[in-house]
């Protein structure tokens, strides 16, 4: 995520941090012995495409469980089981009014049902959605941090952690 550059009328004040929280996760299908994993493109605030896990913020009354398996089911249309936690991924940004320390907490997921799509997110955020084999997820996923946590998932269900 590109944090957008501090307005000068606001430069050289201690912006207020707050804290946010996110969850989602890597959510995966076996199919002839190849784990694939749904991942979802969108825009960031240049107009560029990244590539990255599904995620999103935690409703109220929402347990990051609940939210994972939520967002992962809107933003690619696949339904899944949460099975473990794999990481959580953190970092700061600022807006013209804030600086935020951001958590994204992801999971692993089993498929269970549902079909790749992207007209069930509430946010319209993702424009494509696409299954990704998890051995090769590390070449199309545009952030670091996401593709070690793609790789925490791969040693998990490889046997290796």
């Amino acid at each position: 995520m590109t944090a957008q550059p501090i307005p000068s009328h606001v430069q050289g004040r201690r912006l207020p941090a707050v804290e946010e929280r996110s969850a989602g996760g890597i959510i995966v299908d076996v199919r002839e012995g190849l784990a694939l994993i749904a991942i979802i493109a969108r825009r960031n605030r240049a107009g560029k495409v990244e590539w990255c896990l599904p995620k999103g913020h935690v409703e109220p009354g929402e347990t990051l469980v609940e939210t994972a398996a939520r967002e992962v089911a809107e933003e690619t249309g696949i339904i899944g089981r949460v099975l473990i936690e794999l990481g959580t991924i953190d970092y700061w940004f600022a807006t013209s009014t804030k600086r935020v320390h951001k958590y994204v907490h992801h999971y692993l997921l089993e498929a269970t049902g549902g079909e790749l799509t992207i007209d069930n997110d509430p946010d319209h955020e993702a424009i494509d959605v696409a299954w990704m084999r998890l051995d090769e997820v590390h070449r199309r996923l545009t952030f670091p941090n996401e593709r070690r946590i793609a790789q925490a998932a791969w040693n998990r269900l490889a046997g290796t952690t």
